[in-house]
């Protein structure tokens, strides 16, 4: 690891992945949970989604010591119809639950054609393109809508002048064809909460237009989100992204029967997913060289936009992960000094050992 300036430290993967991995069996995990959680969170920073990566920890070690977060439990089938699977992950590692859900879901949808896989009462699945990107590697399309219960509410509803609802993520992929697998991952608030903490961290403002102080009134303040009263995150694309927020909650919640967002909801601190997927084999409904003939063309011709100034070539989703990847798996993955210290505290917190936490050195 090395400092490249005052405020940020820049640490190699594999280096970050044991120390995650350190602290995680530490905190409690066994090891196949806290394979999982190191591997997946420093997959997140690889791909530039710092907001789910590594700092993620400092929320996860005291909902390990609490009990919030319930380690050694795996999926347990509540309804089995085939296609058709209802899982309940009791509040366990998400990291574990995600992907034990995703390969039941692989091998029914290589058996039906198609399969429903409802996820209930799941800690943190982390982000979310992972689990598509996981049915993509199996040759399977997958559309993902996620609910958050537990914590307090952070997003406005549009019109709305506090939190009602969660940042509850959609996620879409498509496996890969000639070209990379496409993925699109996004919350349904403007910004993903870890990123407003991120920009805490660093001292940054938050993006205009994505927050909303406590009071109703706009601001670029990332603290709003960290006091009393609390401000609220405000939806992407206005009525668009709350709609979106609102049925995430109604099918990963409601439907799915994972619990949507209401006072009696929010009473743990802790960050409970539910998710419901659909994966999809394509060979189900046509053949191969035929749709992948189409989304090649399609995707060449999206990308053969002229780029207007000041944008960078026109990108489909999935894109800008893989090269934010390609060069932090050679520079390294950069963590504000903020967050590295808050990593630190809850490595002590966890009851790591002196040599299992990296020290920063100058740049050589």
């Amino acid at each position: 690891m090395s400092a490249t300036s005052d405020d940020t430290v820049v640490i190699a993967a594999d280096r970050l992945r044991a120390f995650a991995q350190a602290v995680c069996s530490r905190a409690g995990c066994d090891a196949e949970e806290a394979a999982a959680i190191a591997g997946h969170l420093v997959d997140a920073n690889l791909t530039g989604h710092d907001s789910h990566g590594v700092g993620m920890l400092t929320d996860y070690v005291p909902a390990m010591r609490e009990g919030r977060l319930k380690l050694g439990r795996r999926a347990r089938i509540l309804r089995d119809q085939g296609a058709v699977v209802v899982l309940d992950g009791g509040i366990g590692v998400g990291q574990v639950l995600g992907r034990e859900a995703m390969a039941i879901g692989i091998a029914r949808a290589r058996q039906h054609g198609v399969a429903l896989v409802a996820l209930q009462r799941s800690h943190h699945l982390g982000r979310i393109g992972a689990w598509a990107e996981q049915c993509a590697a199996a040759g399977l399309v997958s559309m993902h809508y996620v609910n958050v219960i537990g914590h307090r509410t952070y997003v406005a509803p549009f019109g709305g002048r506090d939190g009602r609802l969660a940042t509850n993520p959609v996620c879409i992929g498509l496996p890969a064809t000639d070209h990379p697998a496409v993925i699109l991952d996004m919350a349904t608030s403007k910004v993903a909460f870890g990123k407003i903490k991120v920009a805490r961290n660093k001292g940054r403002p938050a993006p205009e237009g994505a927050l909303l102080g406590p009071t109703g009134e706009p601001t670029t303040d990332p603290a709003v989100m960290f006091a009393q009263p609390m401000g609220a995150l405000l939806p992407f694309g206005e009525h668009k992204g709350y709609g979106l927020a609102l049925m995430c909650d109604l099918l990963a919640g409601a439907l799915a029967g994972g619990g949507t967002n209401r006072p009696e909801t929010q009473v743990s601190d802790t960050i409970i997913n539910s998710m419901l997927s659909i994966i999809i084999d394509p060979a189900a409904l046509t053949n191969a060289a035929g749709w992948k003939a189409e989304a090649d063309a399609l995707c060449d011709w999206v990308k053969s936009s002229p780029a207007r100034a000041g944008f960078d070539p026109v990108m489909v989703p999935g894109e800008p992960e893989r090269r934010t990847r390609a060069e932090r798996e050679r520079q390294g993955i950069p963590l504000d000094r903020n967050t590295w210290k808050q990593l630190l505290e809850a490595a002590r917190l966890a009851g790591c050992k002196a040599e299992e936490i990296p020290e920063v050195a100058p740049l050589s």
